[in-house]
C-alpha cells in the first residue's frame, strides 16, 4: 500500500501534537509511527512503536493497554477514525477526541450537510449528483470522504461536472457550487455545553488545472472581533453531538457572511502553528476539558438560535 498523498500534512500534525504533549507535567506519550517513514531521534518522555499493515491492530492494542488515554490523529476515509475511536472507548480508556457517532457524521460531507442545514447554519448546499444542482454557475466535486483538497476538482457548469461523473465513474463524490471568497478554517475546542474558539485561521488554496490545491495554511490569522465565528462555532457543536476536544471547521467567507464547507473531528494542520501563535499548549487545553458523558447521554441535536449570526457582515 502506498503512503497517502498527504503525509507531509499527517507528518506536522503528529510532530506538533507529540511535542506538546511531552512537555507537560505527568504525560508520558506512547505513539505508533509507520516503519516505512524516517526514524525519529529520541525524545525524553516518549516511546515509539514503529509499525506496519500487517500488525497495526495487535501494536494498536497493545498501545491502548498500556495508555490512560488516547488521541488519535488518521483520515475519517473508511470509517478508519470511527473504529479507532469506538475501539478506545470499548477498551474503556479515555478518549481524547470526537464520539464514534459524531465522527461518522463528520466524515460524509453530505451527511454534515444536511445536518448543519436541519439546524438552520449555513452551510454549502451539498449533492450526490451534479445534475441536481441548480444549472448556474461553477461546480466544485470532491470525495464524500475525504481531508483537505484531495482529489477537489473545479468545473465552470454542471453540465461539465455530470459529464465528468458520468465518463470517470463518480460515485463516492459529493458536488457543491463554487462559493466566491476567502477560504478559512476554524479551530475549537468541544465538549457538552460548550465550545471556545481557538483561532480563525487563512487556509491557501489554489486554482490549477482544473483542481483545487492546498497550499498550507496560518494559524490564528484573524481577529474575530464580533463574536461572528465563535457564534457559527457553537451552533456547529451542538448541531453535532458528540463533537469533543480539538475539532477543525472549514468554510468559505462569502459576501453574504460565512458558510462551512465541512466539519473535521480531529486534529488538523492549523494545530501545528497552535502554541507558538496563541502563546499556551492546546494539548493540555484538550486535557483539562470536563470527561465526555458516557454514549448516548448527549444532549440531543437541535437547532441553536443564536442571533448574532445574522449580524455577520
Amino acid at each position: 500500500m502506498a503512503l497517502p498523498g498527504f503525509l507531509h500534512d499527517a507528518e506536522v500534525m503528529w510532530q506538533a501534537l507529540v511535542d506538546d504533549l511531552r512537555v507537560i507535567d505527568g504525560v508520558e506519550v506512547l505513539t505508533l509511527r509507520d516503519d516505512r517513514l524516517d526514524r525519529q531521534p529520541a525524545l525524553d518522555k516518549v516511546e515509539i512503536l514503529y509499525t506496519e499493515a500487517g500488525r497495526f491492530r495487535e501494536d494498536y492494542r497493545h498501545c491502548l493497554a498500556a495508555s490512560d488515554a488516547v488521541w488519535v490523529i488518521a483520515p475519517e476515509e473508511a470509517g478508519i477514525l470511527e473504529s479507532l475511536n469506538r475501539e478506545i472507548l470499548i477498551a474503556g480508556k479515555r478518549l481524547l477526541g470526537c464520539q464514534p457517532d459524531a465522527v461518522r457524521i463528520a466524515a460524509s460531507k453530505f451527511a454534515t450537510a444536511q445536518c448543519l442545514s436541519r439546524a438552520g447554519i449555513p452551510v454549502a448546499p451539498t449533492f450526490t449528483s451534479a445534475l441536481r444542482m441548480p444549472a448556474t454557475g461553477p461546480v466544485v466535486a470532491k470525495p464524500d470522504e475525504g481531508a483537505g483538497c484531495q482529489d477537489t476538482l473545479y468545473f465552470p457548469d454542471r453540465a461539465a461536472a455530470g459529464e465528468w461523473a458520468l465518463g470517470k465513474d463518480g460515485a463516492g463524490f459529493v458536488f457543491q457550487p463554487y462559493l466566491p471568497g476567502e477560504p478559512r478554517s476554524l479551530s475549537v475546542l468541544c465538549h457538552p455545553g460548550g465550545c471556545r474558539l481557538l483561532s480563525v485561521n487563512r487556509q491557501h488554496i489554489r486554482l490549477a488545472a482544473g483542481q483545487l490545491h492546498f497550499h498550507g495554511v496560518t494559524t490564528n490569522a484573524l481577529p474575530d472581533r464580533d463574536g461572528c465565528h465563535a457564534s457559527l462555532a457553537r451552533r456547529v457543536a451542538a448541531a453535532i453531538p458528540g463533537l469533543w476536544g480539538y475539532v477543525g471547521i472549514d468554510l468559505i467567507d462569502t459576501e453574504d457572511g460565512p458558510v462551512i464547507l465541512e466539519v473535521n473531528p480531529r486534529v488538523t494542520v492549523s494545530y501545528a502553528g497552535m502554541r507558538s501563535a496563541l502563546g499556551f499548549n492546546p494539548a493540555a487545553s484538550v486535557l483539562a476539558l470536563p470527561d465526555p458523558p458516557a454514549p448516548g447521554a448527549w444532549p440531543p441535536a437541535g437547532p441553536l438560535r443564536d442571533e448574532r449570526i445574522s449580524q455577520c457582515p
